[in-house]
């Protein structure tokens, strides 16, 4: 192996594009590893622990270009899809207008003056976000915060400081938003339309603005507001500042509020809210006792008085042959697995999964990184002899990591390991497609699920794979295409995660007093 370490000093990109260069960079011809970052703390841990020494006297805006790669061969194609990926960054900046000859903003409140901008994005470590956040509200524009890691008590000050400006803080922890057609991160292509939506969660608000373009409906804006917004700790504030706005904007006729499980007391008082706003607000709030996202679009689409479609879905295409295992039909091969495994890149639909399944399997525990209960937490090593649903996107599994609608790699490991796992009876899985998610995930992810299959098959065993689907028609991947090739490797397919969740029960067999076939 070989390792190459540089430094490039005073070289600035944002940790959104940082993680799309990494990847990049990985999957060049003879590179094994790759990380591409600004010299943070953070950022010079993980780097460390790949086994670099980094340089002393580094700053935090210095670009550190860290590759181990089979040869000095692989060490150059890295390098070249390195200076490939940063010319496309450029080139993108200097495409959406700059400052003449200028000297560059070096501050984001200067870069708000200078642009006449009227929303900021920031992306930056969560140690150094809430001061970049403060700098745009200053300036009387809102912001959206991309960055995680904010301690709730810095997001309550940003908040309540945006409320003074009357202006709206998207976050922290905001993955997702659309702002007049704009999608900003992890976002889907939608038509422009009548609905506005209010999002305390990101691949949420991607599971809805998916079902109702698969509807026909379009949206206005989509305005997430950062996951712990509806918690008791922060009370809904950016929600009431979305609410006040989208019922200020002509563009927008009714609004959907999409959230993880909120506070009781949070809700009760946005409703009351919401019931003086003078536009109708509907809620595809999750929770134990509430609908699904699939049933409360269902029953907002009915409210606009539009049908609610059959939810696009791919039946599996490919199944076991006769001479994977000689003389046994595929068809009588036994599931000797118990239990679903959910291996998920969405925080919320990981939520959701969890929330349909605890209904349907009844008293059957559960156990997760982000538990419906603390009881059921998993241990660091994320395994248990029951039913197991991962967040692969929650904070500590990528920290100092490209998310894995980015980079699935922890993933892809995870889904090798239950088909050689004859406990698992079914594995359900998420995709989530549109700008900002990985260029083309289908392949891999089908590569991924037809091996985990072909490992139980040689086993004796059947592994049914099922896959919620998350994206529009108008995404750059391709949502019937991603669909076929998932269904080619012999996964069900579900655009609802719902639907999803509900089939990988049936497979299972489990009824609803927690038992198993």
């Amino acid at each position: 192996m070989t390792d190459h370490l540089e430094v490039r000093s005073g070289a600035y990109h944002d940790s959104v594009s940082l993680m799309q260069v990494s990847r990049q960079v990985a999957d060049a011809s003879g590179v094994s590893a790759a990380q591409v970052a600004m010299a943070t703390e953070l950022n010079l841990e993980v780097i460390g622990a790949m086994g670099f020494a980094v340089p002393p006297g580094v700053q935090p805006n210095d670009l550190v270009v860290a590759i181990r790669a089979d040869d000095a061969d692989g060490v150059t194609a890295g390098l070249a899809a390195l200076d490939t990926a940063l010319a496309g960054l450029r080139s993108a900046g200097s495409g959406a207008g700059g400052f003449g000859e200028a000297p560059p903003p070096r501050t984001l409140g200067r870069a708000v003056r200078a642009g006449g901008a009227t929303l900021a994005l920031v992306s930056v470590p969560g140690q150094h976000a809430t001061v970049e956040a403060f700098d745009a509200i200053s300036q009387g524009v809102s912001v959206m915060v991309f960055s995680d890691n904010v301690p709730v008590e810095d997001e309550v000050r940003l908040k309540d400081a945006a409320a003074e400006q009357d202006v709206l803080v998207m976050g922290p922890d905001c993955g997702t938003a659309v702002v007049g057609g704009v999608a900003l991160g992890f976002a889907n292509v939608v038509e422009r339309g009548p609905v506005g939506i209010v999002a305390a969660s990101g691949t949420g608000a991607q599971q809805v603005m998916a079902l109702l373009d698969a509807a026909g409906v379009g949206v206005s804006h989509c305005l997430g507001v950062g996951g712990r917004d509806l918690s008791a700790a922060v009370g809904g504030r950016s929600t009431r500042q979305a609410l006040a706005a989208l019922a200020a904007d002509e563009a927008t006729g009714s609004i959907l509020v999409v959230s993880k499980p909120p506070a009781a007391e949070v809700l009760t008082a946005l409703e009351e809210y919401a019931a003086g706003v003078g536009k109708p607000v509907h809620w595809a709030t999750l929770g134990a006792g509430r609908p699904d996202l699939t049933a409360a679009v269902a029953t907002f689409l009915r409210s606009l008085g539009r049908e609610v479609p059959a939810w696009p879905s791919w039946e599996p295409l490919q199944v076991a042959s006769s001479e994977d295992l000689p003389g046994q039909d595929p068809g009588d091969l036994p599931n000797h697995g118990r239990y679903l495994r959910g291996l998920f890149c969405g925080g919320t639909l990981a939520d959701e999964a969890m929330l349909v399944a605890a209904r349907e399997l009844g008293g059957a525990e559960i156990r997760s990184n982000i538990p419906l209960s603390p009881e059921l937490a998993l241990g660091t090593d994320l395994r248990a002899d029951t039913h197991v649903v991962i967040d692969f996107g929650a904070d500590e599994l990528t920290r100092g990591r490209a998310h894995p609608m980015i980079d699935p790699t922890l993933r892809l490991e995870r889904i090798a390991a239950e088909g050689a796992d004859p406990s698992c009876g079914v594995l359900l899985l998420d995709l989530v497609l549109g700008h900002g998610a990985h260029p083309d995930p289908a392949p891999e992810l089908a590569h991924a699920i037809r091996d985990a299959r072909a490992v139980a098959t040689a086993a004796g065993r059947e592994l049914p794979v099922v896959v919620s689907l998350t994206g529009t028609r108008g995404d750059p991947q391709g949502l019937d295409a991603s669909g076929a090739r998932l269904s080619a490797a012999g996964a069900a397919v579900h655009l609802s995660n719902a639907e999803a969740t509900r089939h990988a029960l049936a497979l299972l067999g489990a009824d609803h007093d927690g038992a198993t076939r």
